[in-house]
């Protein structure tokens, strides 16, 4: 089922042929594990220089779409074009142009967020005599330039989170995927995460995608919304729009249950709890 057939009238329908203008456009994209189909036929796009946001509970399968969406998972029908590239015909293409923060720890806390930098610029393939202006300028950005030469496993949450962007954003990717970005976050790390990924939209131009169970961040951030359930997108369109369909004093809380027929605290099983609870204390 995908998204364009379910999204209401006063959403944005998403566009079924290429176009240039497209970060990510997926094609009837599909992923079964043995008789349980994870992600469903979805059809679906979004603009370069956007922030979208992927909304659903545990077991929605957004985890799953981030995954063939960034090559690490085949899909088992359809396809998808990431910055211009197929991710069944052109991964290597692909995963040159992206980035990926996952719910899982990436940074190193044996070592300094420097370190962990410059090992991101390696495996990157930056060159040398870059290397060093990369690194300065990233941790400028993300606010951790004093904390260059601590080891991680000091930081906070918040710096944890703000360097595995900064690791992800070292090769200036076209499509950057963050998964949960702020979980386990405490109200002002939340903020200051959501600070960057605004800025990084401005001041890299960089197309975000990211997956999140707050509506709130969703609507502070995201011009685009897919709500996600049951493996497919139920309704797609920006905040405004998809609130607006439902009336003046309608949340998004309110358009995920008319969408869907449920809470957004619903589905997934215990491998998912006991996923997001490894990343809020690994965080805390």
């Amino acid at each position: 089922m995908s998204a364009t057939s379910n999204a209401s009238n006063a959403t944005h329908r998403g566009n079924t042929g290429a176009t240039q203008t497209s970060a990510v456009e997926t094609r009837s994209l599909t992923r079964r594990f043995e008789s349980l189909v994870a992600v469903n036929q979805l059809t679906f796009s979004f603009p370069r220089g956007s922030i979208f946001g992927l909304l659903g509970p545990n077991g929605a399968g957004k985890s799953t779409l981030i995954k063939m969406l960034t090559t690490l998972l085949p899909p088992s029908e359809g396809t998808a074009l990431v910055a211009g590239f197929d991710i069944v015909r052109e991964p290597r293409e692909v995963r040159r142009r992206i980035g990926y923060v996952s719910q899982m720890l990436s940074a190193d806390g044996d070592l300094t967020g420097y370190e962990n930098l410059l090992i991101s610029a390696k495996l990157y393939g930056i060159a040398r005599a870059e290397r060093a202006s990369r690194i300065a300028e990233a941790l400028d950005f993300m606010d951790l330039t004093h904390a260059a030469s601590k080891l991680v496993k000091h930081y906070s949450g918040g710096m944890i989170r703000r360097l595995e962007i900064a690791q992800s954003m070292l090769h200036r990717p076209s499509v950057l995927f963050l998964d949960e970005p702020t979980v386990g976050l405490d109200p002002f790390a939340k903020q200051a995460v959501w600070r960057h990924i605004r800025e990084l939209r401005q001041e890299y131009n960089a197309t975000i995608l990211m997956t999140t169970h707050d509506m709130q961040e969703a609507d502070e951030l995201c011009e685009t919304i897919a709500f996600m359930h049951q493996g497919t997108i139920a309704t797609i369109g920006s905040p405004e729009a998809l609130k607006a369909s439902l009336g003046p004093e309608a949340t998004l809380g309110d358009v995920f249950i008319h969408y869907t027929g449920a809470d957004i605290s619903e589905g997934g099983d215990l491998r998912d709890v006991s996923r997001t609870r490894l990343t809020s204390k690994r965080l805390g």
